[in-house]
């Protein structure tokens, strides 16, 4: 029943039943001249009915009203389990013994169901100012909370964050200072240190109408969206995702994040239905995460000039090495997205060693110097200028050297450098002084055309390509373009 469940019995008011109290006493004494004292049946029972402190009629059973307010509960019940329903307002009864009572059933009866509503005793869960929702009890509400953040953080992530502040809340500590002395990370490791929310969550007991009450899954809906309403959009002839975009003050992007598998080469169908509702959160997850990371310290080039080397050649002198570092991370995320990352702290464990490049400045003269040096390491003349087998030797064949390097007579620069015939690979250098000089047979050339070559630098490599009958260095000079004996200049 109504009321041994829902309903607090109030007392009639005191000043009602003094009056009433008199007036029976009246009445008795008046009556009892005709009606005997034995005759307690004429008097019937009558119930009054309260509602607050207004009186709403008389009823003959208690009975008849409660059955009325059973009625309304059970008719607003839901189908979320353990909620509280309760009535709007007290309903109370008082006893009285009246003669020939008049009761006024309907008129109680159209009170009760249009006066009196139910309502369930709820817990309003308010994120900042704004609220999320009504649960049928804070339990309810807090495992929400949990359940959202855990979209986010693992569950045992949280729960041992969660532990940590609730120690360091009993004990007065500093959960910060707390946390900082217990991190202790290796590199490439990686751990959430905090998780809070963007809007202080608040609970209070509250009376609401039973179909404002939520479930967890439509609590975790409203917090991700911050709405329980989608708005759906009905493909027309004609649309395309620009013109729906427009329609609802959106962009392409936007729809295309909306709905799941939707691209710009969909083709829309008619009545195929478009989500165009934009979903701001109400609340945001906010996870501190860190992290230390090694990184490689690349070392730098230092360049040294020389003039023991010529200009255009380089040395290596010292090699570099990369070093290393570590870096402390500090990640901020907001509902699974990093909005903010910073170094900490940052050590370096291993310097870095430069590289030293040493460069020539050394310039070469282009022009010679009139006088030419041996363009073999020693050898001997094996075969002279002149004519031989039936034709003209331009130059002079040096064989059996100490080292196969052929050097450059004299300062100038390379004229042709490559494969020319019966003389094989050949080299021809201008001295820039009307002299030029002649190399063939190298099994290798060492320059290129165009090349300044310093008197005595290796140009090649004594070989036998082209017509020869053995390894040999094939050695011409050219005076005016004269053709000269090589052997009148040594």
């Amino acid at each position: 029943m109504a009321s041994k469940n829902t309903l607090n019995k109030r007392p009639y008011p005191v000043a009602a039943v003094w009056i009433l109290l008199s007036c029976i006493t009246l009445f008795w004494g008046f009556s009892s001249t005709t009606i005997l004292a034995g005759d307690h049946s004429l008097f019937k029972k009558v119930y009054h009915v309260y509602v607050g402190e207004e009186h709403i009629g008389e009823i003959e059973d208690p009975k008849f009203a409660e059955d009325i307010l059973d009625h309304k509960l059970a008719a607003a019940k839901t189908d979320e389990k353990g909620i509280n329903l309760v009535l709007s307002e007290e309903v109370s009864y008082v006893e009285e013994r009246v003669f020939n009572p008049k009761f006024t059933n309907e008129e109680v009866a159209d009170y009760l169901e249009k006066e009196i509503s139910v309502l369930a005793e709820a817990v309003e869960l308010k994120a900042g100012d704004q609220t999320v929702g009504y649960f049928k009890n804070e339990d309810t509400a807090q495992k929400l909370i949990h359940k959202y953040k855990t979209k986010f953080v693992d569950s045992d992530v949280l729960d041992t964050i969660n532990s940590l502040k609730q120690e360091t809340s009993n004990d007065g500590a500093d959960f910060n200072r707390l946390k900082e002395e217990d991190i202790t990370l290796e590199p490439g490791d990686k751990m959430v240190t905090d998780v809070t929310l963007s809007e202080n969550v608040s609970y209070e007991t509250i009376q609401v109408e039973p179909k404002q009450m939520m479930s967890i899954k439509q609590g975790m809906k409203k917090l991700q969206k911050g709405t329980l309403e989608d708005k759906v959009h009905k493909v027309e002839k004609g649309d395309v995702l620009e013109s729906i975009a427009q329609q609802y003050d959106l962009t392409k992007k936007t729809i295309m994040e909306l709905n799941e598998g939707l691209t710009d080469e969909t083709v829309l169908q008619i009545d195929q239905e478009i989500h165009v509702t934009e979903y701001e959160p109400l609340v945001k997850v906010l996870v501190k995460e860190e992290e230390r990371v090694e990184k490689k310290i690349a070392y730098e080039t230092e360049h040294k000039q020389s003039d023991e080397l010529l200009k255009g050649e380089t040395k290596v002198k010292q090699k570099g090495k990369d070093g290393k570092k570590q870096l402390h991370y500090v990640i901020q995320q907001e509902n699974g997205k990093a909005v903010k990352k910073e170094v900490a702290n940052e050590k370096v464990t291993k310097e870095p060693v430069n590289k030293i490049v040493i460069e020539g400045t050394k310039v070469i003269p282009s022009r010679g110097t009139g006088t030419f040096t041996w363009p073999a390491h020693g050898g001997y003349v094996s075969s002279h200028m002149g004519a031989r087998w039936g034709r003209m030797h331009k130059g002079i064949d040096i064989a059996g050297p100490s080292s196969r390097g052929i050097k450059a007579a004299d300062n100038g620069v390379v004229v042709s450098a490559g494969a020319d015939g019966s003389y094989g690979n050949r080299v021809v250098i201008s001295h820039n002084n009307g002299m030029k000089t002649l190399y063939a047979h190298l099994s290798s050339i060492k320059v290129h055309p165009g090349q300044v070559v310093q008197k005595g630098q290796q140009i090649g490599i004594m070989g036998s390509t082209g017509r020869s009958t053995g390894i040999h260095l094939h050695f011409e000079v050219y005076k005016n373009g004269a053709l000269q004996n090589p052997l009148k200049y040594y």
